[in-house]
């Protein structure tokens, strides 16, 4: 019987990641011998993780949660080569989305994993490294405005939920000034102005917003996605149609596939991935094919229509 780590996030969901989690532990045990990681903090919930790793305790990991929880568990499996699974059960939910998880379902979420314990499908990570060290992701990595609004966002007590961002996007945008960028894009110079800058492994960024839809999950490639310099105005007018990928028409707007970046700025900017703050740049992001093992099912697409 395989034994199956779990953490969740309790404050996912609005505050029901909790009951969703005692659903998600009930349907494993069904099928698979638990372990519950979770701990009274995200830290806690990770030095416990790591620690049953490294005893050897554990054959998988599933993670109960929005993004900031599947890049917990990116991080956790990829350098022990352990397969992770992905109970969607946040606000976000883009890597889940990208793999074709259930959403909002916590049963329907554990039964993937079951279903999925013996034969996991592989997917192509990117390991990134920042001003404060080395890490994984699966989604995109941002180094531009988004990055500033989540910065902004981060800092403030109040307001809750999703409108802090909305917020947080008005306050930045009132003192945003194009990005000067300097790249270096599989051994090629590149020197821009840009309004948005991500460094994608999947085609969702932001709760489904769809930044690269021609993204692929298992192509061995980075897309990078750049919103050259426009106004403010000419922003706010691209910015909404990223959610249903319209804005790939707008002569702006630039996708770039690659292997390796180095990407920097002429003044310090933030770095976020997956919704995670990953410190500043200059940032570094190479492809690594088939690094994560995932819990889901490899016959489904893995691009966006």
């Amino acid at each position: 019987m395989k034994r199956i780590g779990v953490i969740v996030n309790p404050a996912s969901g609005n505050g029901a990641g909790k009951a969703e989690g005692e659903k998600v532990i009930t349907e494993l045990q069904r099928e698979t011998e638990v372990l519950d990681l979770t701990g009274n903090s995200l830290d806690e919930s990770r030095a416990k993780a790591q620690a049953a790793i490294n005893d050897l305790l554990i054959d998988g990991l599933v993670v109960v949660g929005g993004d900031g929880m599947a890049h917990l568990g990116i991080n956790l499996c990829a350098d022990a080569d352990l397969p992770l699974g992905i109970v969607a059960a946040g606000t976000g939910n883009d890597a889940a989305r990208a793999l074709g998880l259930p959403i909002g379902d916590a049963i329907a979420g554990a039964r993937v994993v079951l279903n999925n314990l013996r034969q996991p499908r592989q997917v192509d990570l990117v390991r990134a490294e920042s001003t404060t060290g080395a890490f994984w992701y699966f989604g995109s990595l941002s180094v531009d405005f988004v990055a500033l609004v989540n910065q902004r966002a981060n800092s403030w007590k109040w307001p809750k939920g999703p409108s802090r961002y909305k917020w947080a996007m008005v306050a930045e945008l009132a003192a945003f000034k194009p990005i000067k960028y300097h790249a270096v894009i599989d051994g090629v110079e590149k020197e821009f102005e840009a309004m948005l800058c991500s460094i994608g492994n999947s085609p969702f960024f932001g709760g489904g917003m769809k930044v690269a839809p021609k993204a692929k999950i298992d192509d061995g490639l980075m897309d990078i996605f750049i919103v050259n310099k426009i106004s403010r105005f000419e922003l706010l007018k691209v910015f909404p149609k990223v959610y249903t990928g319209d804005h790939i028409t707008h002569p702006a707007v630039e996708f770039i596939t690659a292997k390796k970046i180095t990407l920097s700025t002429q003044t310090q900017m933030p770095a976020f991935s997956d919704g995670e703050p990953v410190g500043s740049a200059p940032v570094t992001a190479q492809i690594a094919p088939g690094a994560l093992k995932v819990y889901a099912t490899s016959a489904r697409q893995s691009s966006v229509a």
